[in-house]
């Protein structure tokens, strides 16, 4: 079974497509807004991404969220309840680490179906 990719740079590729699974690289927000902003910011880039890979939120199968600090659980977790799609909720996990720079707040990693 072939490999698509989509959005491939010189690290890692945004989109990669395997059978009718969709892998998503992880997605950040933009550096330096509160968690609620990057959250939504993710999430928008998140609507995009599985779009360009002929799916939508209603397929996610996993999240991956990582928070640079848990405190802010409750934050992101207002904009993720928002924007789920209620009676399609993925499985989903959560915790904490330090990110690739100290400006972002938040980190979501996404498989779906198509």
């Amino acid at each position: 079974m072939s490999i698509r990719r989509i959005d491939v740079g010189p690290r890692m590729s945004d989109i990669n497509i395997h059978g009718n699974t969709v892998y998503l690289a992880g997605q950040v927000g933009n550096p330096g807004g509160s968690v609620g902003q990057q959250t939504k910011d993710i999430l928008a880039t998140i609507d995009e991404l599985l779009a360009k890979a002929g799916t939508d939120k209603t397929k996610i199968l996993q999240a991956i969220i990582w928070l640079s600090d848990m405190s802010t659980f409750a934050e992101m977790n207002a904009e993720w309840d928002k924007w789920v799609p209620q009676g399609n909720t993925p499985a989903r996990a959560t915790g904490e680490a330090k990110l690739a720079a100290p400006e972002y707040k938040v980190e979501m990693i996404i498989t779906a179906a198509i």
